[in-house]
């Protein structure tokens, strides 16, 4: 899975990175980028909703 995190500051998204990383395996955090003309900073990360041990629903 794919997510694209956006965020008013770079903490603030570090924390979601964080936060997504306790509960699934994710890519970590990873670096951040402003787009130009864009409020807000982004990043994307990548997900493996299941953690080794768990079934699919």
């Amino acid at each position: 899975m794919v997510l694209d995190i956006t965020g008013g500051d770079e903490d603030t998204v570090r924390a979601v990175m964080t936060a997504l990383d306790e509960h699934w395996a994710t890519s970590g955090v990873v670096p951040m980028r402003r787009d130009p003309g864009e409020p807000g900073v982004r990043a994307r990360i990548y997900a493996d909703v299941l953690r080794p041990g768990r079934h699919s629903p």
